[in-house]
């Protein structure tokens, strides 16, 4: 059985960090460093990305991942998940509720793709990913960061900030990178949210061109019980572009008695 590497810092309530597609959890490293005064926090790298390059399923699909990385993740943790890393919180969130205490969303959904009654990310703009990665990995990488960044009050800063972030790790896995592209064309977990029993925070960007503001109304009809918080100069990685803001943010609602 394939294995997955994590980092483990501080000391507190475990906690669970998810990056999202091409990264690594490096990205996180600016936050762990406020986190693990209260936290044991856990930077879990997802199948075939940053120290976990080389580890794979045999198939590569959002349930297999899930059951990869809940085999890293305590008991009643708290999961943060970013993007894709969302999309694994979620099915956690469904499949291994005894593991997961609060999921907090960040910049995710349920369904990436866009529907006819469902805002999302075109397929064009998918399958162009796709296409380009075949190509050339990096500049895939980089048009990838900018389309996150788009939007942002600080775009050029926070592309910068992002792969100073992650440049200590190893490339991802190829295998990877277009497995999880097909993860977000297809996954779609909306009718499964009425399932998702834990305390849930969704955080979101006003500017994010891949997963739309309008999101948020039609994820709060699906799951009544979920929280939602917007910034509103954010784009798709407000933990970046404004750290200050999200950590305060985290760390009341983390605060509350029952946060939810």
């Amino acid at each position: 059985m394939n294995v997955l590497e994590s980092q483990i810092t501080g000391q507190g309530r475990d906690l669970v960090l998810l990056h999202g597609w091409g990264l690594n959890s490096g990205v996180w490293q600016p936050w762990v460093e406020t986190l693990r005064h209260d936290f044991r926090v856990h930077c879990v790298d997802l199948p075939g990305f940053g120290q976990n390059y080389s580890v794979l399923p045999e198939i590569y699909s959002l349930s297999a991942l899930t059951d990869m990385v809940a085999d890293k993740v305590p008991r009643s943790s708290i999961i943060v998940g970013w993007s894709l890393g969302g999309l694994v919180a979620q099915q956690l969130a469904l499949s291994y509720r005894d593991k997961v205490a609060q999921l907090i969303g960040v910049a995710t959904s349920p369904c990436f793709l866009a529907q006819p009654d469902w805002p999302g990310i075109d397929a064009d703009i998918l399958d162009g990913f796709r296409h380009q990665l075949h190509g050339d990995i990096a500049a895939t990488i980089d048009r990838f960061l900018a389309i996150q960044a788009m939007g942002s009050s600080s775009t050029r800063q926070d592309i910068a900030r992002i792969k100073q972030a992650i440049s200590d790790y190893p490339d991802a896995s190829p295998v990877a990178l277009d497995a999880g592209l097909t993860i977000l064309r297809q996954a779609d977990l909306r009718q499964s949210l009425t399932q998702i029993q834990c305390p849930t925070l969704r955080i979101y960007g006003r500017r994010d061109s891949l997963v739309p503001m309008k999101v948020l109304g039609q994820v709060e009809q699906l799951q009544p019980q979920t929280r939602s918080m917007l910034f509103p100069k954010a784009s798709h990685a407000p933990f970046i572009s404004h750290q200050q803001e999200f950590e305060q943010a985290i760390a009341r609602y983390l605060s509350e008695p029952l946060a939810n």
